[in-house]
């Protein structure tokens, strides 16, 4: 019988999980029926897991069909190049198995836009973005302790320009526009519901799925350059 408690729950306090399960049940569009294949109930977030006091994270889309069945962030195809890269990052060898890469995303912290797999794997439409967004600036800012945060596409870059002001969202749309934008890192202002707000170093890469043709093959390299990156900014 599967676990029906996200591995990621004790890192949210219990106002916090019930105020996502309170939005998620008046969210049209979450997959129920993925869900209920894996004996999971789809009100329960897939969000903030890891380890809260990692200085590095990575910030992604949605959670997918594998993230459901296991109850984790990025651990599908996608999630498995971003752990494939990190164990090989740290232990210099190839990453022996399913239960490595889990082992190995222990020590980094992991969060989407929208805590939801939605039907379709399309991406989450903005309305609903930024119905979660305060509860994800609150994930960002209280829980986890880190600075740096390794970006995955453009829809989880640019969510960090929702509920705020245009001068914001042009700053960003400069920055995407940037051809060394793989290679760049991006300083935001991050604000929590209750006012609190840090600065958290964005550090874009393409989002990696096996349908992003363009970027899929390029993604393991150009994540191997931003992790040496940030091995040389931390000495």
């Amino acid at each position: 019988m599967p676990d029906p408690t996200p591995s990621s729950a004790p890192l949210l306090g219990d106002a916090q999980r019930q105020t996502f399960r309170e939005l998620a049940a008046t969210t049209p569009g979450i997959d129920v029926e993925v869900y209920a294949r894996f004996g999971r109930d789809p009100l329960e977030p897939i969000v903030a897991h890891g380890d809260p006091h990692a200085a590095l994270g990575f910030f992604g889309r949605d959670p997918g069909r594998d993230e459901v069945q296991h109850l984790e962030p990025f651990i599908g195809a996608g999630g498995q190049l971003v752990r494939r890269a990190l164990y090989e990052h740290r232990h210099g060898a190839p990453l022996p198995d399913f239960e490595a890469s889990r082992t190995i995303g222990r020590d980094y912290f992991w969060a989407n836009t929208v805590p939801y797999k939605p039907l379709g794997n399309k991406a989450w439409s903005t309305r609903v973005k930024k119905r979660f967004q305060p509860l994800m600036a609150e994930v960002l800012v209280d829980i986890w302790r880190g600075d740096d945060l390794i970006v995955l596409g453009r829809e989880a870059f640019f969510w960090f320009a929702l509920n705020r002001d245009k001068a914001l969202t042009a700053a960003l749309e400069a920055f995407w526009a940037r051809e060394d934008r793989y290679e760049q890192s991006y300083a935001v202002a991050v604000r929590s519901a209750s006012g609190r707000e840090r600065e958290i170093r964005l550090h874009p890469l393409p989002h990696p799925s096996p349908l992003n043709a363009t970027w899929y093959r390029r993604f393991p390299a150009l994540l191997r350059a931003r992790l040496a990156a940030l091995d040389r900014g931390a000495r």
